[in-house]
């Protein structure tokens, strides 16, 4: 099939030194995970908004806010004991359901995603006693699983039930909640709130009591997989191999503190993904440096990090704080004030829009393939890329940590008529937006990609263009279908009834 093919060279130079190395890449056809979004966490204290303090959601979320986030990640906390008042709950905490109410329902208002994470169910269902996860001079003791606090077995069958009343408890205050997990790093020794899994234990509990979550009432809430700190591929390939528990579980959740993302997560990824599991990554902090804001390299290493998330198929990223000098919103600490950079309370910090070049753009689009060649980093530094489509959009992410500028040579797999860059080259030269002039419909083209620099390039494909009869046939021939019941949970093998979903975020209910 015959399409038109021009190279358009240097649209715009934006380094004084003009790239003399050329990077070659190449976006394939070949579609990936869905990308359902971005986020972060309402969980306590002055570093997250708690109560009525919502001013970070009115920054960070919503379509018409700056940055574009979607999920709100909130603790499940373990202070439920008996029968409890929703009118008039008396919380001996401040980690409470209560107090992410307010941002919750912002979030929702705004059209995104809540979920809940436990670091503990309650302490009267463990071995300890205590929703502690241990005390710090139990750390050696030869019996961690009774002094560090894991879920008794003759309590398996609470453990949902205590689910379902949290989500009582947000439904009749306005929230439907969309997912809960089973557990926050079940790996890892805490003396803070905290519970123990093994791989075995969680395969156990959700074989045998996952049914237990009342889906039906609860708006078809979905089940995410217990969150290991370094997403040990073995606490979700134990489930995804189970097929009764395989069948429970709707999201593969991890965390990628001690492991890349092109390791663990990705290892982790390749069996939730067989079985059409979306893989979430539901917490991260790349840098927390306490004496200063994070300088440009780590905003870009961060940009890495959540581009490598995408590429080892993550469908979300959500970040850890939401309100911290080295996280989206100023605390106000004068003391993190360096040079130009100002940590003023509640204003927007560079790390919030280095977020917003996924946030504003993927969400909501498919990952494409991507292959690179033509040049060797002669100061070591990495680049990085990846590819989605999105209606008739086509996004090329392109990330340069290096200190050289490059001509970036791209090969688009549909004619495109027109675009924008999206660049950000330091933490006072942020979101800068640009057209790409484009003459007419081409599917190569080279870009000047400048040093240090975070790059969203954003085209409209060529609707009257033969390359877009292709992409539709092989979207609509070609691309799989997913399947949900009545209560939106998705299914393995559809039956009765269903919601047929395609890639193009289209539905249309089916009968099998």
């Amino acid at each position: 099939m015959k399409r038109i093919t021009l190279i358009l060279v240097a649209l715009s130079v934006l380094t004084a030194a003009h790239a003399a190395t050329k990077i070659e890449v190449k976006v394939t056809t070949t579609r990936f995970q869905h990308v359902t979004g971005f986020g972060a966490a309402c969980c306590d204290g002055a570093m997250c908004p708690h109560g009525d303090d919502t001013r970070p959601i009115q920054l960070l979320y919503g379509t018409q806010s700056a940055i574009g986030l979607n999920i709100m990640r909130m603790e499940i906390s373990p202070n439920f004991k008996g029968d409890i008042s929703y009118s008039d709950v008396g919380w001996d905490t401040p980690y409470d359901w209560k107090g992410s109410l307010p941002s919750a329902k912002l979030v929702k208002k705004r059209g995104g995603i809540v979920f809940g994470s436990p670091w503990s169910p309650p302490g009267e269902y463990k071995t300890n006693g205590t929703a502690q996860g241990g005390k710090v001079n139990d750390k050696n003791d030869n019996d961690p699983q009774n002094k560090r606090g894991a879920l008794r077995e003759d309590c398996y069958e609470l453990f949902f039930p205590w689910f379902n009343t949290f989500l009582k408890y947000m439904k009749q205050n306005g929230v439907n909640v969309d997912a809960v997990s089973i557990q926050n790093e079940p790996d890892w020794w805490v003396n803070y709130s905290g519970c123990l899994y093994t791989p075995e234990q969680q395969l156990k509990l959700v074989k045998n009591y996952a049914h237990l979550l009342d889906r039906e009432t609860y708006n078809g809430v979905k089940l995410i997989s217990a969150e290991p700190y370094a997403y040990n591929p073995e606490y979700s390939n134990k489930l995804m191999n189970d097929a009764v528990a395989r069948e429970q579980i709707d999201i593969v959740g991890g965390h990628i503190y001690g492991s890349p993302p092109l390791k663990n997560l990705r290892e982790s990824a390749k069996l939730a993904m067989k079985y059409g599991k979306e893989v979430w990554m539901t917490e991260n902090s790349v840098s927390d440096k306490v004496e200063s804001l994070p300088n440009w390299h780590e905003q870009l290493k961060f940009a890495e990090t959540v581009n490598e998330c995408m590429l080892a198929g993550c469908s979300a990223y959500i970040y850890w704080y939401m309100r911290a000098h080295w996280a989206f919103v100023g605390t106000g600490e004068t003391k993190y004030n360096v040079g130009n950079m100002k940590n003023t309370k509640n204003a927007l910090l560079p790390r919030a829009y280095v977020m917003s070049h996924f946030s504003k753009n993927v969400t909501g689009s498919t990952r494409l393939g991507v292959s690179k060649s033509g040049v060797t980093n002669s100061d070591g530094g990495p680049w990085e890329v990846s590819a989605y489509i999105k209606g008739d959009s086509l996004i090329v992410m392109a990330i340069d940590t290096t200190k050289n500028a490059y001509d970036l040579a791209l090969t688009l797999p549909y004619a495109v008529k027109s675009g924008k860059r999206i660049i950000s080259t330091s933490n006072e030269s942020l979101c800068k937006e640009e057209p790409v002039d484009i003459a007419s419909p081409v599917t190569q083209l080279t870009l000047t990609l400048p040093a240090r620099s975070l790059n969203t390039f954003v085209f409209q494909i060529d609707q009257g263009s033969t390359a877009i009869e292709e992409r539709r046939q092989t979207r609509d021939d070609n691309q799989e279908k997913t399947y949900y019941n009545l209560q939106g949970r998705r299914l393995q093998t559809p039956k009765g009834l269903c919601i047929e979903k395609s890639a193009d975020g289209s539905s249309r209910k089916v009968l099998f």
